[in-house]
């Protein structure tokens, strides 16, 4: 191989002399020929200067790699020649063999990587087009001998295609890097899977980690954004010769790529010219209900819910035991045998002894077996008469489909999806259906009897009421407790309430709850009042919140958040369960969280659990807030600002899952609305975005400052209205982006978790919250990329430009003219809300 080298220096020094043009080094062409070569750090430009063939280096990290990247953004690789054997130096050279392969020499002459192609003469010639693709051509007959869209790594350009060759067996795979460092083959591949019913899936160390769902000549089925239309830029396509492939069909002028990421996530994202920078359009993993098969066997994955899993009708947990804890993987069995396996032994069921329990918005199970049908009902005839068919769905563009033996990686959505249909014994059916009627019978009667109380109370209460003053109150609090800052004292305002869609809890049973409101009882006190544990007389413990007089709010803040909470499901919300509502009475019922809030974890140094926030714990809690945030801007049915977001306002479970909880403050935007103004601030000192606290301007963003503001306090573990730092006269921002900025992010961490094998994670975490904290709304990026960011889906952070509360604040301590009270902020931890709810 020395002796081809020194050969082609010759004849490129002969050519050159005599005149012939070479390309050489030349940046100016998009072609390597035989005659011509490409040395590091030299490169080649597609026609139209969209991508480059040439040599990169990653980010910490020395090795070279020849690659293919966009022009107007080389950190965007697309295609690694040599991903397994990176280059040491810069003295490498890129040619055409002797046998018309490309060919990657390292500075000591040895072959790194080849095209490998078969041919058996040097006239070829390789060209980088356009669309992405680096293609070696025939130069004499024109056919392409090999092109680098056959041989993809981690990225899927829109004009790529992916084969699945049912004849041979050959198929096009995408694989992950190493890690983002590294463009090594990592643990996760992507590609087509067209046996049966095409789908894309994701593999990990060959195993299914994510599942597209059937193609049914318009969508994937198992994605739930499509059905939104999010994604019409795919197509399944069958060739009838033993050959399907997926391919792009956006023929649009934005930019799109999909890549999979070193986390396993199938991304897709779009090129934004205005921020220089990928926006991401979808991600295949969002929740824990996207990895194949979270809940084993028979098991159903709802995010929505907790736990998410849960066995089918007719079905129970394998191992009872490991199900409790939250170990789903052995999935759920069967209680009782089907009727038509008990009858005979044929395969064909005489269709007496079963029926199938209809599963609504579902994600079908993986193992489709296609059936051609034009009507739903053939579909339930075919799968009854069949003793192997244990479920059943249709859908018209794919017929029937029919699953035996095993139902694995179904997920319920919630609004989208299939119906489907699986098989249980008559008896197991029959038993549902007589608890659904003593259910039914057993309503009636407590609804009959409840009326002819409240006709007797009503009839008493009428009676009373000649003899007595018009505004007498039927509770009065001041007869069981004694009146102190926390008495009820406002006017009577229960004709304003109008609540249809939750219960209603009398006075009397929540102070029995709790013993008449108890002092044991007490949990804490916030801005709207006192906070109670009761337990209710089936054994239920909630949480009650009772309003006081000396937080300032009447019905108007009230109603505001029985509204909005009791229109919000989420796990990472808390849930509003009843509320109580008589005369000068009013309190909310919460579910009860054991662990309490949030600040008593990170600010108590007396608290007993305080050392069990280890960085795991900390970086799940700054998740979920997160994912209820996301909730709230973006996927719930009302678009919410939240405007009060800090840890005595995040409550946790017994597993310590972060809740928000508190939305006496919020608002509603409507579908179009960025922003909104009031005239009256309110907030706690410490959380509230600079252009609310100075402005009254609030937004997402606000929001998304309050949410930068708790990561930080999470990481540091101390309250950043009560930091700091005497040395350097900076409060906690101030302190974490100084830390940040000397690379001395472990200075800065709460010596509980402080390790330098986390330094990475905690340095990314808070370089993601000082971009949530910077002054100007349009710097702070919206709270989807903050979890895009935290989940690594986005690897390339934005340097962040320092807060503008660096230094301590005292402004409104000591150098306002204005008390505290007339300013709107809350430095004692009370909080006020605005009184127009909207």
């Amino acid at each position: 191989m020395s002796g081809k080298i020194i050969l082609l220096f010759v004849l490129h020094f002969i050519l050159f002399v005599i005149g012939v043009p070479l390309m050489g080094f030349s940046t100016t062409t998009d072609t390597i020929s035989s005659n011509s070569f490409l040395k590091d750090p030299e490169a080649i430009v597609s026609s139209g200067n969209v991508f480059k063939l040439g040599f990169f280096t990653p980010e910490n990290t020395t090795n070279r790699y020849l690659g293919i990247f966009y022009t107007f953004s080389v950190k965007t690789v697309v295609w690694v020649a040599n991903r397994d054997k990176p280059l040491k130096d810069s003295s490498n050279t890129v040619t055409i063999s002797k046998n018309g392969n490309l060919v990657l020499i390292n500075g000591r002459n040895q072959t790194v990587w080849s095209t490998n192609a078969k041919t058996s003469h040097a006239n070829t010639i390789l060209q980088i087009q356009d669309n992405g693709n680096l293609v070696l051509r025939d130069n004499i007959m024109g056919s392409i001998i090999w092109e680098s869209f056959s041989h993809p790594t981690d990225t899927f350009l829109l004009t790529m295609k992916f084969f699945d060759n049912l004849t041979t067996g050959e198929k096009t795979l995408t694989s992950s890097w190493k890690n983002r460092f590294d463009p090594a083959v990592g643990s996760f591949m992507v590609g087509l899977e067209a046996l049966n019913i095409p789908q894309v899936f994701i593999w990990k160390n060959h195993h299914p980690y994510w599942r597209s769902g059937p193609w049914n000549n318009q969508i994937f089925i198992g994605v739930k954004d499509e059905y939104k239309g999010y994604l019409s830029y795919f197509s399944v396509v069958n060739n009838h010769a033993g050959i399907i492939y997926l391919t792009g069909r956006y023929k649009g002028k934005f930019l799109l790529k999909s890549s999979l990421n070193s986390s396993g996530s199938l991304v897709l994202t779009m090129w934004d010219n205005e921020i220089k920078d990928w926006h991401i359009l979808w991600s295949s993993h969002k929740n824990e209900c996207d990895v194949y098969g979270t809940c084993g066997l028979f098991g159903v994955c709802n995010a929505q819910d907790s736990p998410i899993c849960s066995c089918l009708r007719g079905f129970e947990p394998v191992n009872k035991g490991e199900w409790k804890r939250g170990n789903w993987i052995n999935g759920c069995q069967r209680r009782k045998q089907l009727e038509c396996d008990k009858s005979n032994n044929t395969g064909r069921s005489k269709g007496s002894g079963d029926g199938f329990l209809k599963l609504k918005f579902m994600k079908v199970p993986d193992f489709a077996e296609q059936f051609p049908s034009g009507q739903e009902d053939e579909c339930r005839s075919i799968c009854l008469r069949n003793c192997s068919c244990i479920a059943y769905a249709y859908d018209p563009n794919i017929g029937c489909m029919f699953w035996s033996k095993r139902l694995i990686d179904m997920q319920q959505f919630g609004s989208v999806g299939y119906d489907l249909y699986v098989r249980l014994s008559a008896s197991e059916l029959d038993n549902n259906k007589v608890k659904e009627l003593f259910i039914i019978i057993a309503a009636v009667a407590v609804i009959f009897c409840i009326s002819i109380l409240i006709f007797i109370v009503w009839s008493r209460i009428v009676k009373r009421k000649g003899g007595k003053k018009k505004n007498e109150k039927i509770f009065k609090a001041g007869q069981i407790f004694s009146l102190d800052s926390t008495a009820i004292a406002i006017k009577d305002e229960s004709q304003q309430v109008n609540i249809e869609e939750l219960p209603l809890f009398t006075f009397e049973m929540l102070a029995n709850a709790t013993y008449q409101f108890h002092d044991n009882n007490l949990l804490g006190k916030g801005g709207f009042g006192p906070v109670y544990k009761g337990k209710l007389t089936n054994g239920k413990e909630i949480a009650i919140k009772r309003l006081s007089i000396a937080s300032g709010q009447g019905m108007e803040e009230f109603m505001n958040e029985v509204i909005l909470i009791s229109k919000l499901q989420h796990r990472n919300l808390v849930r509003l369960h009843q509320c109580c509502v008589e005369k000068e009475e009013k309190m909310l019922i919460y579910e009860y969280m054991p662990n309490k809030s949030l600040d008593i974890y990170l600010f108590d140094p007396t608290h007993p659990s305080r050392n069990i926030l280890s960085w795991t714990k900390r970086f799940g809690i700054i998740e979920g807030i997160g994912r209820g945030l996301l909730y709230l801007h973006r996927d719930s049915r009302l678009r919410i600002i939240h405007r009060d977001l800090k840890p005595s306002n995040i409550l946790l479970d017994e597993d310590l899952n972060p809740k928000i909880s508190d939305f006496g403050m919020a608002r509603i935007f409507g579908g179009n609305q960025d922003y909104a103004n009031t005239a009256r601030v309110m907030g706690t000192y410490g959380y509230m975005a600079p252009e609310y606290a100075m402005e009254g301007r609030f937004s997402e963003k606000s929001d998304v400052y309050s949410f930068g503001v708790l990561m930080l306090e999470i990481v540091k573990g101390q309250k950043n209205s009560r930091y700091y730092n005497h040395e350097w006269s900076l409060s906690l921002l101030g302190c974490a982006w100084k830390l940040w900025s000397e690379d001395n992010v472990l200075a800065f961490v709460d010596e509980n978790i402080a390790d330098s094998n986390l330094e990475e994670e905690i340095v990314r975490c808070i370089q993601i919250a000082l971009l949530c904290v910077q002054e100007f709304p349009k710097d702070r990026p919206i709270i989807q990329t903050v979890l895009s960011m935290l989940n690594r889906e986005i690897l390339d952070l934005p340097t962040p430009k320092q807060p503008i509360f660096a230094e301590k604040w005292n402004g409104l301590r000591g150098g306002s003219s204005q008390p505290i009270s007339q300013v709107g902020f809350s430095i004692n931890e009370v909080t006020l809300s605005e009184l127009n709810g909207r």
